[in-house]
């Protein structure tokens, strides 16, 4: 263990949160210490078993909140659904700082960087929650995340002059599976003069507008309001199958959208996501230089800068490797989030956060 140890609650144990109890069991500066499941059948069991690890941590998930609070951690690292009841996160998360108790979440995405987005009261509400318990509050994750605000902002620092900042996700989601996503929140599978969720005006600009309005604020610009939105959608030329939803021929089967900030009418900050459900759909959209997903940031000006991530787990798939860098881009930032002035915390507020004591060997 580190110098510091800091004790460490894991809120739920899905498809993010899993990881995480690997990852703060491999972080040597981290103590799991509690691991609350929203599935009865979950309670009672360790947390070793329910992260898949093959051994105890001698650790037993519960479904009482309020014994999880009475450990009195340093730390909670939340990562709950939150994106279907996103009122009832904030005030979980909120429950959690005024309880003293530091938070870093995946979730709900809108607390990445509220300004701008969320009426202010709420953004006071959660603030004065965390000065009165003397917290901190750090929500992030890879998208809206590090490859859209630690990224794009750490580029910037090599720049001259900077005519437009893109960030983009190239990706197939065939093998993503959340089919109430896919199906109602994208509209992959309806009609194409179906207006899925997402595409609602005003929409994408709650879901990812905290980006570009974050990567403004770290430049010091002002944006005109609102924020523009743009998308393309794509018929399927057959029929498609994925593990989420089927795709009759004709329906809707690929998706292009981006939220952009303007300066003056001129495109200046955008964020761009190109959705296939099949790697062979669009031609002409720009691809991955490997494998079937990626993020692509791309800085206009002198120097003209283009970065490309991928990322993808030992078994291969970018879908798993996904959920665990969502989960350790939370579960790596705990000290600076501990550490840092109570209250909500954005990546423009934490020092440098790596993956420190995390090389094989070097305990």
């Amino acid at each position: 263990m580190g110098l510091m140890t800091l004790r460490v609650v894991e809120w739920s144990t899905g498809t993010v949160g899993r990881h995480a109890i690997t990852g703060i069991d491999a972080h040597p500066d981290l103590e799991l210490v509690g691991v609350w499941v929203s599935d009865p059948v979950k309670v009672g069991q360790d947390a070793g078993r329910l992260a898949g690890l093959d051994r105890d941590l001698g650790v037993v998930a519960t479904n009482d909140k309020d014994a999880l609070l009475a450990l009195r951690p340093d730390a909670i690292v939340h990562t709950a659904m939150t994106d279907d009841r996103v009122a009832e996160a904030i005030a979980d998360l909120t429950s959690f700082v005024a309880a003293g108790i530091n938070v870093v979440s995946s979730g709900p995405v809108i607390l990445q960087f509220p300004y701008g987005v969320l009426p202010e009261s709420m953004i006071e509400s959660v603030e004065n929650a965390a000065q009165t318990g003397g917290a901190s509050i750090h929500v992030n994750g890879i998208d809206p995340g590090f490859a859209n605000d630690v990224l794009p902002l750490s580029m910037t620092s090599l720049s001259q002059e900077i005519d437009e900042v893109r960030c983009m996700e190239i990706a197939d989601y065939s093998t993503y599976f959340q089919p109430v996503v896919m199906a109602e929140l994208f509209g992959f599978g309806k009609p194409l003069d179906h207006t899925p969720m997402l595409l609602m005006p005003g929409v994408l600009s709650l879901a990812w507008g905290s980006v570009v309005r974050q990567i403004a604020a770290g430049l010091g610009v002002t944006l005109d309001e609102p924020l523009v939105e743009r998308h393309d959608k794509v018929a399927a030329s057959a029929d498609v199958d994925t593990v989420s939803v089927q795709i009759p021929a004709g329906t809707m089967a690929a998706l292009h959208f981006e939220v952009v900030g303007q300066v003056d009418g001129v495109d200046r900050i955008v964020l761009e996501h190109y959705t296939r459900t099949h790697r062979d759909q669009c031609p002409g959209w720009p691809r991955p230089a490997e494998g079937d997903g990626c993020y692509r940031i791309v800085i206009s000006g002198e120097p003209h800068m283009n970065v490309e991530m991928t990322h993808h787990g030992r078994d291969g798939d970018h879908n798993v490797s996904g959920m665990i860098v969502t989960a350790q881009r939370l579960v790596n930032a705990v000290p600076a989030v501990v550490a840092a002035r109570p209250g909500l915390v954005t990546a423009l507020d934490l020092p440098l956060v790596t993956g420190r004591g995390l090389v094989v060997g070097s305990k």
